[in-house]
């Protein structure tokens, strides 16, 4: 019998997936990772955050640790907060620091969930690990899941065909509401539990209160970028990202004003009225860092430039081995952080971090 080790996080999702898992024959062991301690993170970074840790990890393990009991599996709980620190909330803070909208989520499966993460599965003797990923594979490509408004193809872009040999994804051939029936079929305790949303350090908490312990405020102006007209006050560049609307500390404004720009130099927020106004549309994005899963390397494919955007076409020029041109036609808020990800059809080749925005071969959001 093959031995599959899964990583369990207490939801849904990942609860069928060791269900469906166990259906079909496997001996299936559960593997809870903790990668958030704020006590721990606050030694290592020096600053103690004086909030109640509000995080729900300890609920996601009961819930899980629940699941397995009901499932008859074993569940095994691993630290890896040193290494989500290292890899993950380093990075997250770096990014911020450069006026970037960064991608945790992705890193964190590059990093945890399909590196720190394996190795303790083989040292439990797994033959293959599976997650509660939305996501298929098949002939050694990376696909889509059979739920368009799931599918997490894009968050696992960064991994390698190595980092994808020998994994399992359950659910990627159901829709979201199929998991569920199955989840109250088998009266498993996550049936109606509520999808877990934004970043799990973060959590519940407030995010610029939240932030403001690792990266002080630096209030500066928002400008209007049309008419250069002072609106307001921003409390620091790293709470805004290109295209957001609610959160700008502006009063007294009857259209819908949203961010365009960032000046590092000189602090400054930029903003434009409207949600089609030009200063929100480039044409092209310089994407660095490109991790490739496919042997496809078209120059012409689609790609995602945020998770919950539509694809769109594009086309490539290729610079070297980790830097691409990326060509399309007015993509909305393509923002400096975030990954473009590109697919041939149901396939994700692969995909980068967009690094510059280019219109009419001009460069953008003065980074």
């Amino acid at each position: 019998m093959k031995k599959v080790v899964i990583g369990m996080s207490g939801g849904v999702d990942s609860s069928v997936a060791a269900y469906l898992l166990k259906e079909q024959g496997y001996e299936v062991v559960g593997l809870f990772m903790r990668n958030w301690d704020t006590s721990i993170n606050n030694d290592i970074l020096g600053n103690p955050y004086l909030n109640n840790d509000i995080c729900t990890q300890e609920q996601d393990y009961n819930d899980a640790l629940k699941v397995c009991e009901e499932l008859n599996i074993p569940l095994h709980r691993i630290n890896f907060v040193k290494e989500y620190w290292d890899y993950v909330f380093t990075y997250f803070l770096d990014e911020l620091k450069r006026g970037r909208t960064p991608n945790p989520d992705i890193m964190c499966n590059k990093y945890i969930k399909f590196d720190s993460f394996v190795k303790e599965a083989i040292k439990l003797g797994a033959d293959y690990i599976a997650t509660g990923h939305y996501a298929i594979i098949e002939n050694g490509k990376l696909l889509r899941g059979i739920d368009n408004n799931k599918d997490q193809t894009y968050f696992l872009s960064q991994l390698s065909n190595k980092q994808l040999e020998n994994v399992l994804f359950p659910v990627g051939n159901l829709e979201k509401h199929e998991v569920r029936e199955i989840a109250t079929k088998m009266h498993l305790n996550t049936a109606e539990k509520k999808d877990s949303t934004g970043i799990c350090f973060i959590g519940e908490r407030n995010f610029k209160e939240f932030l403001s312990n690792y990266l002080p405020h630096q209030p500066g102006k928002i400008v209007n970028i049309e008419n250069n007209e002072i609106l307001g006050v921003h409390v620091g560049l790293m709470y805004y990202t290109i295209g957001q609307r609610k959160g700008l500390e502006i009063g007294g404004s009857a259209e819908k004003i949203y961010v365009v720009g960032k000046n590092l130099k000189d602090n400054i927020l930029y903003v434009a009225n409207g949600e089609d106004n030009e200063y929100l549309f480039s044409d092209q994005a310089l994407i660095e860092d490109v991790n490739w899963i496919s042997k496809e390397h078209p120059l012409k494919c689609s790609a995602k430039f945020r998770y919950r955007q539509q694809d769109q076409a594009v086309e490539l020029e290729y610079i070297d081995d980790k830097h691409i041109m990326v060509k399309y036609n007015r993509g909305k808020s393509v923002t400096p952080g975030q990954a473009c990800v590109f697919y041939l059809g149901d396939e994700c080749l692969g995909g980068g971090t967009i690094k510059e925005i280019y219109k009419d071969n001009t460069k953008l959001w003065y980074l």
